[in-house]
């Protein structure tokens, strides 16, 4: 970064606000409050906090803001949009730093590049063969019956990288599934033919290489004919729910649902009776379902639905839940 105590028209680039924000109006209504650095996870491990990242870009300073490498140290958890009182889009803003890094290739992270390849040769975020997908469903004492691209299936469940690739979230896909066959519904998944929603690449600012993946999923959807797709990955549902139409055109009579949506609705429906059970849980709001997608009341829904479950609130929760 530069070190100086002032600068010529030569470092200012009065331009690159409107090429990284989606909302000039509103970066520029900006009145320095702080509420985005006090928010933010990791703006105690950010060379520029929020507040002056915002500040710079409308000065036009991009190459200080660029060479802070600042913007990759943002979790993208949203904190700092909600509790901006002026609603600018901080978070979108940093992404937009990141497309432009990604564009000009501007410090960009090795690690970023690895995530690419793998995410382009193998379509998901392990690096393991694609072919494997189903693995989850493996080890289980009775097998799921038509898991694999089963077109007559009452709920299609888009599992997600994490739930298929990473043994120990291999039992929420499990016990998710079983939970749907025990309120009778047929489920299945898109098997190989899933990729991966593309969430990692597009809070890196790779919104044309999350494109590809958004096209060939939805293609998939498509091809099996079912109206009903859940998830219990929160990023997946962001994902499907806010961004793929904006990238694609997801089938308008598709309906998406996280999995805490569909518990809620079998359970108002008395198609799953829980038995009585005496336990104290608490409830963490994921950033991508809870401050991202707006859903904060179906998980809560459940719980108190849960007999003898009694349901006790962090201080920080629903929208000032901590990432």
């Amino acid at each position: 970064m530069k070190a100086a105590l002032f600068w010529t028209e030569q470092d200012l680039d009065f331009s690159f606000a409107e090429k990284v924000t989606p909302d000039l109006e509103a970066l520029y209504s900006c009145i320095h409050c702080g509420s985005c650095t006090a928010s933010c996870p990791t703006a105690n491990r950010m060379l520029l906090t929020p507040q002056r990242i915002t500040r710079l870009i409308r000065l036009g300073l991009k190459d200080e803001v660029l060479e802070s490498q600042a913007h990759w140290r943002c979790t993208s958890c949203n904190a700092c949009t909600i509790h901006c009182p002026r609603s600018i889009p901080i978070l979108e803003t940093i992404i937009g730093l990141k497309r432009y890094a990604n564009r000009n290739n501007i410090e960009v992270p090795d690690e970023l590049k690895e995530l690419l390849k793998t995410t382009g040769k193998f379509h998901n975020i392990s690096g393991d063969a694609n072919e494997e997908r189903l693995g989850w469903s493996t080890n289980l004492p009775q097998p799921l019956v038509n898991i694999d691209q089963h077109a007559g299936a009452d709920v299609l469940l888009f599992v997600g990288c994490v739930s298929a690739f990473y043994p120990r979230a291999f039992g929420v896909s499990q016990d998710f599934c079983r939970t749907l066959q025990v309120a009778g519904l047929s489920v299945t998944t898109m098997g190989p033919n899933e990729w991966c929603c593309g969430y990692p690449l597009f809070n890196s600012g790779l919104e044309t290489e999350v494109m590809e993946l958004a096209e060939h999923n939805v293609r998939a959807v498509k091809r099996l004919g079912i109206s009903t797709m859940v998830t219990t990955c929160p990023s997946c549902y962001y994902m499907w729910k806010k961004v793929y139409p904006t990238l694609t055109s997801v089938p308008t009579g598709l309906n998406i649902m996280h999995s805490s949506q569909m518990l809620a609705e079998l359970l108002d429906d008395e198609r799953l009776k829980p038995k009585p059970q005496s336990r104290i849980v608490t409830y963490h709001d994921p950033c991508d379902l809870g401050r991202k997608s707006g859903e904060h009341d179906a998980p809560r829904h459940v719980l108190n639905k849960l007999p003898g479950v009694e349901l006790r609130e962090m201080a920080n929760c629903r929208e000032n839940s901590l990432c």
